[in-house]
């Protein structure tokens, strides 16, 4: 089955107009299926993760993308080119449906390629984007974070940037004993229903030093003043350039907003909750949803009754 094919209207025009995405890294947690594969082009039911993320910085209006690859991340961009062979041959079937779906990725935007030549963290994959980005602000979206395509998260950040310039960074409360997975901010107040004034940024702290349960997820509007801090910013955990650190310099002259986001988000990156991100993605589909939750709830109520036996029996 294919996806819907949707097309959003388009956004009134923004200062911001480029998106940066990271997605060099080396997918270790999915191995092996990623020795090959970037973990970046796993299938979210019939779509690469990644393409769930560019489709969002295009509904924002981005229409300006630069990928920052890695070896072994070709399958990245042969997925956002066109592949004439296989469009002949669905335009001589008649396949309206699939070949939609094979030229949508290359017309989402202007899409771009650099290579972080090496491993350095999430600060210098940034770093990587100065010659593209110039001196505009522009948006970061990590590929490992899947905000739901119903969600508008970025197009309100792209708002407070409008209104206050500075950087702007998506937050989620997330339960203590999780911070310590997390960039953690510092934040205090504004007059503004769901954004705040970051004032400080720490790096994965231990439940006790975490100055809040506010964790930065994957999703930023960044100044580009950000370089210049980047430039400067000496490796801090596990011997990485931390954007984190970059953006606790630039909240100290109180330039750096917070969106409070508690809308529905996957990450990918981990292997149970890729999983339900799979499913709830799935059982949203109108083309598959109704088939789908059917066989789900036969499944759940069957393995309660029976266990690992009638697990076995409804895979048959």
């Amino acid at each position: 089955m294919i996806a819907p094919h949707f097309h959003s209207p388009a956004p009134a025009a923004r200062a911001v107009r480029k998106a940066v995405v990271p997605a060099a890294g080396l997918g270790t947690r999915f191995l092996p299926a990623t020795k090959a594969t970037p973990k970046e082009m796993l299938p979210v039911v019939d779509k690469p993760a990644i393409q769930y993320v560019v489709e969002e910085a295009a509904a924002a209006g981005l229409d300006d993308v630069l990928m920052i690859t890695g070896r072994h991340k070709r399958a990245i961009e042969d997925h956002f080119d066109h592949a004439f062979e296989l469009e002949q041959a669905l335009t001589a079937k008649g396949d309206t449906v699939r070949l939609d779906a094979v030229r949508d990725p290359a017309r989402l935007a202007n899409i771009h390629h650099i290579r972080q030549g090496e491993p350095l963290g999430l600060g210098h994959a940034v770093l990587c984007a100065r010659r593209h980005v110039g001196d505009q602000p522009f948006a970061v979206l990590l590929g490992d974070d899947l905000i739901d395509p119903r969600e508008t998260l970025l197009s309100r950040m792209l708002d407070v940037r409008d209104r206050h310039d500075g950087t702007v960074i998506a937050l989620m409360e997330v339960p203590p004993e999780q911070i310590h997975l997390y960039g953690c901010a510092a934040v205090e107040p504004t007059d503004e229903d769901g954004v705040v004034r970051v004032t400080g940024l720490v790096e994965k702290p231990s439940r006790q030093d975490a100055p809040s349960t506010y964790a930065v997820i994957g999703r930023y509007v960044l100044d580009p003043a950000v370089f210049d801090t980047l430039e400067r910013t000496p490796p801090g955990r596990g011997g990485e350039i931390q954007l984190t650190d970059a953006l606790q310099e630039l909240a100290a002259d109180g330039t750096v907003h917070g969106v409070v986001f508690d809308g529905l988000r996957y990450d990918t990156g981990d292997k149970a909750d890729y999983l339900r991100t799979v499913v709830r993605l799935a059982c949203d589909r109108p083309d598959l949803g109704p088939e789908f939750l059917a066989w789900l709830k036969e499944f759940v109520a069957t393995a309660e009754a029976n266990g690992a036996v009638g697990r076995r029996r409804l895979a048959a």
